[in-house]
């Protein structure tokens, strides 16, 4: 790879990281009303899913800065977009049409996500990383 190839997927993965890490880190300090959000939604195991999404979206993007586990992480962070995502922006189900055109956007957005994340895991975090650096993914 180039120089300019290894710089994108540096900000690449810093800006995906900078998506999740806040919202992790906003989820860990409201743990219990994010299980409360999820139970709302008929959920099972609220508690347990509250959880996995904090370890996720704090996890996540810390491997995401530091270029390691590029295929674990991405594939983690993939997860967690879709079930966020068909639990939260079902927008098919919602009759209000306003809240519907939100949720149509949201969805996307996320699917604009997943694609980003599939790019990763398909490209490696390239030479700026602890990973290329410390030769565990050829």
């Amino acid at each position: 790879m180039h120089l300019l190839d290894d710089v994108a997927l540096l900000f690449g993965r810093l800006f995906m990281a900078a998506l999740f890490l806040p919202s992790g880190i906003q989820k860990a300090t409201n743990l219990s009303g994010i299980t409360g959000m999820l139970a709302g939604k008929d959920l099972p195991y609220p508690g347990t899913l509250a959880l996995l999404a904090v370890i996720a979206e704090i996890a996540g993007p810390i491997a995401l800065i530091l270029g390691i586990a590029s295929r674990l992480t991405a594939i983690l962070l993939i997860g967690f977009v879709v079930v966020a995502t068909l639990t939260a922006h079902a927008y098919w189900l919602m009759p209000d049409a306003a809240a519907q055109a939100t949720q149509k956007i949201q969805f996307f957005k996320n699917l604009a996500i997943v694609g980003g994340l599939l790019c990763y895991f398909a490209s490696g975090p390239g030479a700026i990383s602890l990973e290329r650096n410390s030769g565990a993914r050829a």
